[in-house]
């Protein structure tokens, strides 16, 4: 019962990190839709009027048939947009499908020591690999593993390579595309109360007033007037009041930070959070998240050695180290937190070395039997220069 207990294949504690999987591409749809339903209400109107316009002109044969020709060049239109809309949704379906089929398998297993759990396993390795490489920007790299391994439609390589262009953008110096980004997404940045926009138009009234000349001084406070105004955030507008009293050199703050280059790092970032905030998509990779959890099961207080791994001490003779207590993984697991033991596993009669490492008694002396101490000698395993007498060696009791 006990074996069955701790093999047996708990599906949803597995989802936990595989939600953004389904989230991206029902963020995705919804917004084609939304997108669709626009387009179609704005011909609608439009087509309305001109339907109007042309019974009124009854008595005018040419404006009549121009009329109508807007009318047919319209509808035209609207037919090419809902074909491209058709094309991406047919697209969202076919990945929602293989994600619910790639999720739907995991339930189809019984058990963790099943032989195709590894091999599910390995597809969202690679998944958070994409991802990782994805974010990390390299793109080519990630559109080939994804590739490679056939999961093209597992992982968001479009939606990614849309956010590292606008992300690099905004690096850059330029908001243009950011602008056209927060235009198509308009009622998602409303919901969630986001002042991106009004950020990225702040920052192009700092580059107008940043040259100090007197018409582009004029410019800026056209540009405050229209973006920047009453009927926005009042912060957003007194700060750009504030700026116009300062020059670009200013050694006052506000000011001097917001004249500062490192303000469009600053965009760069808050685009990135309010672009995975819209689509639900975690701010981390999921391969952190992932060993983070990994190294948080692992950890326990006795961790955070300062002694070298048997995978990077050759004279070492151990042949397996907690992965916390190594080298490799030591900084990575510094700061999760400890896992939660409700039952403590130790060898045979420990005892406890000078340098607080705990052994099994037995372990300990055929250890050193192997490695060849000298009688009366202790050497630690895990650090062989650490040698210490037999008699220093003391028996360990658990409470």
């Amino acid at each position: 019962m006990a074996e069955l207990t701790t093999t047996k294949l708990v599906p949803d504690s597995h989802l936990l990190l595989d939600q953004p999987l389904l989230r991206l591409p029902h963020e995705l749809a919804r917004k084609n839709f939304k997108n669709a339903q626009r387009a179609f209400e704005r011909t609608r109107d439009d087509t309305l009027s001109s339907l109007d316009n042309a019974t009124k002109a009854t008595s005018n044969p040419e404006a009549t048939l121009a009329s109508i020709d807007a009318m047919i060049a319209k509808a035209q239109t609207l037919k090419r947009k809902l074909e491209a809309f058709h094309t991406e949704e047919t697209q969202l379906h076919r990945q929602s499908r293989a994600r619910l089929q790639h999720l739907q398998d995991l339930h189809d297993i019984p058990s963790l020591a099943d032989v195709k759990y590894d091999e599910w396993s390995k597809v969202r390795l690679d998944r958070m690999l994409v991802d990782y490489l994805l974010r990390m920007g390299y793109t080519d790299s990630a559109r080939q593993l994804a590739k490679e391994k056939g999961i093209d439609e597992l992982v968001d390589i479009e939606a990614f390579m849309q956010c590292g262009s606008i992300e690099r953008s905004l690096r850059h110096g330029r908001t243009q595309e950011c602008l056209q980004w927060c235009g198509e997404n308009k009622q998602a940045l409303k919901k969630m109360n986001s002042s991106l926009e009004l950020e990225l138009r702040l920052q192009q009234f700092i580059e107008l007033a940043r040259s100090g000349d007197m018409s582009k001084l004029i410019e800026a406070t056209i540009h405050a007037k229209k973006y920047l105004g009453a009927q926005q955030d009042p912060e957003f507008g007194l700060r750009a009041g504030g700026l116009l009293a300062y020059p670009a050199d200013t050694m006052t703050e506000p000011y001097k930070s917001m004249y500062s280059p490192n303000r469009w790092n600053h965009l760069a970032d808050t685009f990135v959070k309010t672009h995975h905030g819209i689509f639900s998509l975690p701010p981390k990779p999921l391969l952190h998240i992932a060993l983070s959890a990994g190294l948080s099961a692992l950890k326990t207080p006795s961790c955070h050695s300062a002694y070298a791994s048997s995978s990077s001490n050759s004279s070492s003779s151990t042949t397996s180290v907690c992965p916390i207590c190594s080298t490799e993984l030591n900084e990575l697991a510094r700061n999760v937190p400890y896992a939660h033991h409700s039952k403590s596993y130790v060898e045979n009669d420990p005892v406890v070395l000078p340098n607080g490492r705990i052994y099994g008694r037995d372990r300990l002396m055929s250890m050193n039997e192997k490695i060849g101490t000298a009688e009366g000698k202790i050497r630690d395993p895990t650090d062989l220069s650490q040698e210490y007498d037999e008699m220093e060696i003391k028996k360990v009791f658990i409470s």
